[in-house]
């Protein structure tokens, strides 16, 4: 009877530790990836601020603000 006992308390005691294993795990999971979603929107708002697309816009795209000269405004 005390060996089905020892057995029982093992048994339960492994998934006890498993099962906090498993937490563990997910949580620093979790962690991991909402400093990488941190990383992500800080880039996001970097590479989409207005002096960074004026400056791509006119470097590699060429544009650039039309004069005066060269509107058109039209009307209904």
């Amino acid at each position: 009877m005390s060996l089905r006992l020892f057995l029982l308390v093992a048994l339960a005691l492994g998934v006890i530790a498993t099962a906090v294993g498993v937490v563990h795990a997910r949580q620093l999971q979790r962690d991991e990836l909402n400093i990488e979603f941190s990383r992500l929107q800080l880039e996001q708002a970097t590479w989409s601020e207005t002096n960074r697309i004026e400056q791509v816009a006119t470097e590699r795209l060429g544009m650039h603000f039309p004069e005066a000269a060269e509107m058109v405004v039209l009307r209904p």
